[in-house]
């Protein structure tokens, strides 16, 4: 996410000796473990950030510029009124189980994810009117009406083709037509994913990689200089990146993300109900003393819920700068001079550190803070997530472009805001500069409501041996793309 601690890590010394002799297996350190293979009906990041164009393939994906590019699909036109997509689909593409990958298999996946999909972002797929099968090579999908979003979706996992004869058991047993196919899993340990000896495609170069899963940042770094791992997959702890800067064993490959670190505010309950008390906790609150405590002032500060690498960013760091002053004058306006507040956040290092520096701040002016930990993903998802039980809470939000998400009232923000629905509504519908002009629109209009206090974009800081290349150095994607790695 000492000495590296084979039990805390869950790796024994066999398995690390295996890693680090095989040059066809690459070991990769995690902090959070799926808590199932089916992100079809379980929320969270680790499912498609394991699965996503490495077991589970789309239509089309993102390249490490945020481009669309082909994927199943060699190529797509869309009709004038952009409601119409012809996608010309690969013709040797299999999924693991044998079945041929055909257009059917692409009416079936986008009308199943509007008819047994569960998880919070299936609405996307809303538009689709219907999915023609014109030939085995060739579907059509009809929406309602315009999507600026609907294309891009497709690139996460929304997107992912399923079989009909591989839903059974998606929880244990993925069928993809991707590189790669899970092989095994130790659960609190490790995911194991063999290359899938009839993918369509270009073999990878690792016939094994193995996904290990290690929720403590020090046994984790201690896996990758005891050869343990190869890879850590995102550094969760930033002052161990000049340890590895200057060890010439090691590879750091820094970066941005899409991952919004926030600080989220449940809108609709009490007091935060009151746009004056969320605005106060943003004026109380020193983004910079944070991040330089918290992630020793790595990653941007951006103050909206729009990372730098999406056309309508631009930069409200400073919409609510620090200045506690204010922060208590409006917290008395609002009849709140002294609130008490749960902060209930996932149990990861980026998290833990940053609640810190809140709880110290808020104290500040006034507020009682109380951090609860909670297990991740599986508790934070059912308590905070799922059942909206929270105050505050301090999460990553890693999705591309889900911003939209505080167009949904029912999302656990609460925040049921007309004008940025609007506005939401208008940028999916328009060309692209009235896009570029109403997204700005709702970011700001999300910054004068306090829908949430955005504390820093989260740096991609990937450390690897030297042996490894072909790493993105931006994360636009919600998958760790296996499919560039390669021996040096």
């Amino acid at each position: 996410m000492v000495a590296f601690l084979l039990v805390a890590s869950g790796c024994s010394a066999g398995s690390s000796a295996t890693v680090a002799k095989d040059p066809g297996t690459l070991a990769i350190g995690y902090t959070a473990e799926p808590a199932n293979f089916d992100f079809t009906r379980t929320d969270g990041a680790a499912i498609p950030q394991a699965l996503l164009y490495n077991v589970y393939e789309g239509l089309v994906k993102l390249d490490a510029n945020a481009k669309i590019v082909p994927l199943l699909a060699e190529s797509w036109t869309v009709s004038e009124d952009r409601k119409t997509y012809d996608f010309k689909l690969r013709k040797n593409a299999k999924f693991s189980n044998g079945a041929p990958f055909t257009a059917e298999d692409v009416k079936f996946s986008l009308m199943r994810v509007k008819t047994d999909w569960t998880v919070s972002i299936k609405s996307t797929m809303d538009v689709v009117d219907r999915v023609d099968v014109v030939a085995p090579d060739h579907a059509r999908v009809v929406l309602t009406k315009p999507s600026n979003g609907w294309l891009f979706s497709l690139t996460s996992r929304l997107g992912a083709m399923f079989s009909p004869t591989g839903v059974a058991d998606l929880a244990n047993k993925p069928v993809g037509t991707g590189p790669y196919t899970v092989s095994s899993r130790r659960r609190g340990d490790s995911i194991v994913l063999k290359q899938n000896p009839a993918y369509w495609g270009m073999k990878p170069a690792y016939s094994t990689v193995v996904l290990k899963y290690i929720k403590d940042p020090t046994a984790l770094n201690n896996a990758l200089l005891s050869n343990g791992i190869d890879v850590i997959s995102a550094i969760t702890v930033p002052d161990s990146i000049p340890q590895f800067q200057s060890d010439d064993r090691f590879t750091v490959v820094e970066g941005t993300t899409n991952s919004e670190v926030t600080l989220a505010f449940n809108n609709a309950r009490p007091p935060l109900n009151d746009v004056r008390v969320r605005r106060a906790l943003s004026y109380a609150i020193d983004r910079k003393a944070l991040l330089d405590t918290a992630w020793a002032g790595r990653g941007t500060l951006i103050g909206s819920m729009v990372p730098p690498t999406d056309p309508w960013y631009e930069d409200l760091s400073n919409a609510y700068p620090f200045n506690p002053a204010k922060a208590k004058a409006l917290l008395a306006e609002a009849g709140q001079p002294n609130p008490s507040l749960r902060l209930r956040i996932p149990n990861l290092p980026y998290a833990v550190s940053a609640a810190q520096v809140v709880s110290s701040q808020l104290a500040d002016v006034g507020v009682t803070v109380t951090i609860e930990p909670l297990d991740f993903p599986a508790v934070w998802l059912k308590q905070v997530f799922t059942d909206h039980d929270y105050d505050l809470s301090i999460i990553q939000h890693v999705e591309a472009r889900d911003i939209v998400t505080f167009g949904r009232p029912k999302y656990y923000w609460g925040y049921d805001g007309k004008p940025v629905q609007q506005n939401l509504a208008k940028a999916d519908a328009g060309t692209p500069q009235e896009q570029i002009d109403a997204m700005r629109q709702v970011a700001r209009r999300l910054s004068e409501d306090a829908a949430a206090d955005w504390l820093f974009l989260f740096p991609n800081v990937i450390v690897a041996k030297n042996k490894v290349t072909g790493f993105v150095r931006n994360q636009v994607s919600e998958s760790f793309d296996l499919t560039g790695l390669a021996p040096r």
